[in-house]
């Protein structure tokens, strides 16, 4: 009597190392390869585990790569005096901001306060500029601002050794007029009008106009001659404008990014690029294998 078993299909699950019809050698050769860098049994690919949440103003929305490594930096290197800039801004910010848009000027100019005299009424720059938006002679004339005048309250006499004591005494004074430079809203009106201005002359490209600002639309124009292209963007032109300038219209941007943001920032939440890990996916896959037993 013959004992008789039946065929078995048995599903197992085994690498996809298996090469049909290809010689032995080839084979191994070919499993020896698989095994060094195992494309079809292990892929390395990262996982998101936390989106970007920082949002860009909309007058910079376009401008995000170009900036985005400058701000997160800046956010990390100077986070106390942008938590201080915040809190001082508080008082200002309001009243030049209904100003800024009564000239159809982007509320985000506000900012140039900071960057400018830190809300300080009262600096002076080596320049000359002075005031809350910091604004030389010339500029405060053309825009109808009274400005101070120095002069000597005592006659200069040819001979010193004459001078009484009183004239001694006030020789070095100096006396002030009023200056609107230091008024606020008198000079944010004029510093309004006069971003209105430039914005004719720059095609309304503010990132153009806040460069101006800093160091003069006639450097802003001659950047943009040299860099030879037609109508270029303040990155066509970075590389032609004064380093100080530079820093400014990235500091323009930075204390706008955050603050607009400012609850994530001062939380430690303020995520400007997605956070990912790495893992392993393990790609086997199924394969049928017949394991029957030939009758004897």
């Amino acid at each position: 009597m013959k004992l008789s078993i039946a065929k078995a299909v048995v599903c197992v699950v085994i690498p996809t190392l298996v090469l049909k019809n290809e010689p032995a050698t080839a084979q191994a050769d070919t499993l020896k390869s698989k095994l060094l860098s195992c494309p079809d049994t292990q892929a390395e690919k990262k996982r998101i585990f936390k989106e970007a949440n920082v949002i860009y103003p909309n007058i910079f929305c376009g401008h995000e790569k170009e900036s985005i490594s400058y701000v997160e930096k800046f956010s990390v290197a100077r986070k106390d005096y942008l938590i201080r800039t915040f809190k001082r801004s508080k008082k200002f910010f309001p009243k030049a901001v209904a100003i800024l848009k009564k000239q159809n000027v982007p509320e985000e100019f506000a900012v140039l306060l900071a960057l400018e005299s830190g809300f300080n009424a009262g600096a002076v720059s080596g320049a000359g500029a002075v005031g809350y938006w910091q604004i030389m002679d010339n500029v405060a004339k053309e825009y109808g601002l009274r400005i101070a005048i120095k002069e000597n309250l005592t006659a200069e006499k040819k001979n010193k050794n004459k001078l009484t004591v009183k004239d001694k005494k006030n020789h070095k004074k100096i006396k002030f007029q009023v200056d609107d430079r230091k008024n606020f809203i008198r000079s944010t009106y004029a510093a309004a009008r006069y971003l209105k201005d430039r914005s004719r002359n720059l095609n309304g490209d503010w990132l153009l106009i806040a460069a101006s600002y800093n160091c003069g639309v006639g450097n802003v124009w001659d950047a943009m001659e040299k860099c030879g292209k037609k109508d270029p963007t303040f990155w066509d032109i970075k590389n032609y404008l004064p380093t100080e300038t530079r820093a400014y219209v990235m500091n323009f941007i930075t204390l706008n990014v955050i603050f607009k943001n400012y609850e994530n920032f001062v939380k430690n939440n303020l995520c400007f690029t997605p956070l990912t890990t790495n893992y392993i996916e393990n790609n086997e896959s199924i394969k049928t294998v017949d394991l029957s037993i030939k009758e004897k």
